[in-house]
């Protein structure tokens, strides 16, 4: 299913009449999404979640010929979490116009796979407003977000994790994704990426291999920067197993635990106002 720009301007709209003060955005300074994703710590989790989007197919196909990512890593991240931004910490109609331009971006996103890979056969169409797609990607913002947190010693609490997943579709809502895709519960979501990642639906095509290269410094000739190897490190830890072996990453198991032994318990005595990603900081100003 294609959402289309109708089918967005509906969700769109449901979400409005949801919202009570249209300057606290589509969740506001009392929600769990602010608390659990409004900070540096976030960055932890980029490289895991953006290979496990790139683990789907339709998603590293769709980048791989409609994007600029290998030339510019840098930017496609920045502008990517941008939208982001605007979307969970903007007001409402920050939210909804960035919605609307993402939704407008994806619309000129569509091609075919050219090989077959997994459950995907060489010639099936994608195109980057699939509701099943776009449900992934949400999918992966939303897990790598709590896997962070746990690794950091600070676990949003199994009381508090329906409710996050309840306010994230909010978040889904900005893509248009349909009601009936959403979980209804953590439960739910644990059930829907325990399913994929069982499935030969996600499955890493060498595209996707070659991307992830890139994505961590080791796309040419030259020396791995010290940043690409973090991310390697850290996405080879939190990723699944047999994902990590599909994209060659490699491994220090030993290394990672000792970082995050060492950082957890000095970060998180931080003052909030040191850590707090900078539209956080904007939209509780607000």
């Amino acid at each position: 299913m294609i959402v289309t720009a109708e089918q967005l301007e509906a969700s769109l709209a449901t979400l409005v009449r949801s919202v009570r003060d249209p300057a606290v955005g589509i969740l506001g300074p009392g929600s769990i999404s602010w608390r659990v994703g409004g900070d540096l710590a976030i960055f932890l989790g980029g490289g895991r979640a953006a290979l496990l989007q790139l683990a789907h197919p339709m998603v590293a196909y769709a980048i791989d010929h409609h994007s600029k990512t290998r030339a510019d890593v840098l930017g496609r991240f920045q502008r990517t979490f941008r939208h982001i931004f605007a979307m969970v910490f903007g007001e409402l109609d920050e939210a909804l116009t960035a919605a609307r331009r993402v939704h407008r971006i994806h619309t000129r996103i569509h091609g075919v796979i050219p090989v077959t890979v997994g459950a995907w056969r060489a010639g099936t169409p994608y195109h980057a407003n699939d509701a099943d797609a776009l449900r992934w990607v949400y999918a992966t913002l939303v897990d790598t977000t709590v896997l962070v947190r746990a690794r950091l010693g600070t676990p949003v609490a199994r009381a508090e994790l329906d409710r996050y997943t309840i306010e994230m579709n909010r978040f889904a809502a900005l893509f248009g994704i349909p009601p009936a895709l959403l979980p209804a519960s953590w439960a739910d979501h644990e059930a829907y990426m325990a399913r994929m990642l069982a499935s030969d639906t996600i499955v890493v095509s060498p595209v996707a291999r070659e991307m992830a290269r890139f994505l961590i410094g080791r796309g040419d000739a030259s020396a791995q920067p010290p940043l690409g190897r973090l991310t390697e490190m850290l996405a080879e830890q939190m990723l699944p197993a047999h994902l990590s072996a599909q994209f060659g990453l490699s491994a220090s198991p030993r290394m990672v635990r000792a970082g995050f032994a060492t950082l957890a318990p000095i970060y998180n005595r931080l003052p909030a106002r040191l850590i707090a990603i900078p539209a956080q900081t904007d939209a509780t100003r607000r």
